[in-house]
C-alpha cells in the first residue's frame, strides 16, 4: 500500500497543544506518573507530571481503552479492546520504561474494563464478546478463570477495595452485575437505565453510580436495599465515574456535553462545572490526597490537570492522538 504523508486536523492541534505545553506557574505541582492510552496511534505514553515531560511513548495492542497502574508504580495494564486479535493485554513496566510483555486472553476477547486487585498482581478485565469478567495474573502472563456475567455488553468493571466483589456494567441488557471473585460466581443483577456503560463502586463499597447513555441520566445503586434512584441528569454521554478518594465528591466526564461535573455524593447535589469547549474529555483519574484529577480530552491530545477545589484546570499535559484511558502513580521516575 502507497505511503500517505498527510496529516490529519486532529494531529495537527495535538502537535500544536504539545508545542505549548509548559508547567504553571505557581501552582502546587503534583510529582508523580501519568500513563495515558491513545487509541488512533496503538500507544500508551508515560509523563512526568512535574515536569511535563513526555518520558517514553509505547506500543500496545490495537486501539487500546483502559489503563491500569498497580498501586506501587511499577506495573501499568492496558486493554487492547480495538481490531484484531482483540484478545490481549499490554503489561508495562514503568520505572523501566518498556512493555514487559504481551498476555493473550485466548478466548476472553474483547478485553475493556480493568481494576487491579490486592495485592498488585492480579487484575480483573472484562470480556465483553464472551460476557465474562476474566481473572489475569499480570506478572505470570496467564489467565487464572473467570467469573461469567451472562449479560452482553459487560464492558466497563469496578472493584471493591477488598477485592472481593466486582460490578459490570451491562450495556445491552440495562443491568449491573454483582459478582463474587472469590468464589467466582454471579450473586445478584440489577435493572438500570438503559445501556449502562460507566460505573464505579464507592470507597466504602455501599453504592454503585452508573450512568446510562440512552437517557443522559447518571443513577446511583444501594447495595444494601438493591434500590435504584437518579442523581444526576442531563448529560450527552456520562463517559465515566470517578470518586474522591475520601468519597465525598463524584467527578462526572460528559463526553458529548464536553464538561467535567463535580457533583456532592451523600446529598447529589451539583457542585459546578468544568468546560471543555469541543474537547471530548474521557478517562479520568485522582491523586490520592484529591487535590487534583487528570481529564484525557480526546480532541486534542492532551490531558487537563484540574484542580478539584477549585474546579479549574491549573496546567496541561501532551499525550499522543485520541488519548482515553488515564492512570496516576505517585512514583517518580528517575531519567
Amino acid at each position: 500500500m502507497p505511503q500517505r504523508f498527510g496529516v490529519c486536523p486532529a494531529a495537527l492541534l495535538a502537535a500544536a497543544f504539545a508545542a505549548t505545553v509548559t508547567a504553571p506557574s505557581g501552582w502546587a505541582q503534583v510529582s508523580g506518573t501519568l500513563v495515558v492510552t491513545n487509541k488512533s496511534p496503538s500507544t500508551a505514553t508515560i509523563i512526568d507530571i512535574a515536569s511535563t515531560r513526555i518520558l517514553a511513548t509505547l506500543p500496545t495492542g490495537v486501539g487500546p481503552h483502559e489503563v491500569v497502574v498497580s498501586r506501587d508504580g511499577r506495573w501499568a495494564v492496558v486493554t487492547d479492546y480495538g481490531g484484531a486479535p482483540r484478545r490481549t493485554l499490554t503489561v508495562i513496566d514503568v520505572p523501566a520504561l518498556r512493555v514487559a510483555r504481551t498476555i493473550d486472553l485466548g478466548e476472553y476477547t474483547a478485553p475493556h474494563g480493568i481494576a487491579f486487585l490486592p495485592g498488585d498482581s492480579l487484575v480483573a478485565v472484562t470480556s465483553e464478546a464472551t460476557r465474562n469478567v476474566a481473572i489475569v495474573d499480570v506478572l505470570a502472563g496467564a489467565v487464572l478463570g473467570a467469573v461469567a456475567t451472562g449479560q452482553p455488553g459487560s464492558h466497563m468493571v469496578a472493584v471493591t477495595a477488598d477485592g472481593a466483589r466486582a460490578y459490570t456494567g451491562d450495556i445491552g441488557a440495562n443491568t449491573v452485575s454483582e459478582l463474587d471473585l472469590g468464589a467466582r460466581r454471579l450473586l445478584r443483577r440489577f435493572e438500570v437505565p438503559a445501556e449502562p456503560e460507566a460505573l464505579n463502586v464507592t470507597p466504602d463499597g455501599a453504592e454503585v453510580w452508573v450512568g446510562s447513555n440512552a437517557t443522559g441520566v447518571v443513577s446511583v445503586v444501594d447495595l444494601a436495599s438493591g434500590g435504584v434512584t437518579p442523581a444526576a441528569e442531563g448529560f450527552g454521554w456520562p463517559y465515566r465515574v470517578l470518586f474522591s478518594p475520601d468519597g465525598r465528591t463524584v467527578l462526572l466526564p460528559d463526553l458529548r456535553g464536553h464538561e467535567l461535573r463535580f457533583v456532592d455524593r451523600a446529598s447529589r447535589r451539583e457542585l459546578g462545572r468544568l468546560a471543555f469547549p469541543e474537547g471530548g474529555p474521557q478517562g479520568i483519574a485522582v491523586t490520592p490526597d484529591g487535590r487534583f484529577a487528570f481529564q484525557s480530552l480526546s480532541r486534542e491530545g492532551r490531558v487537563a490537570i484540574v484542580d478539584v477545589a477549585a474546579r479549574s484546570v491549573v496546567g496541561y499535559l501532551a499525550a499522543g492522538e485520541t488519548p482515553d484511558g488515564v492512570a496516576y502513580t505517585t512514583r517518580v521516575i528517575e531519567r
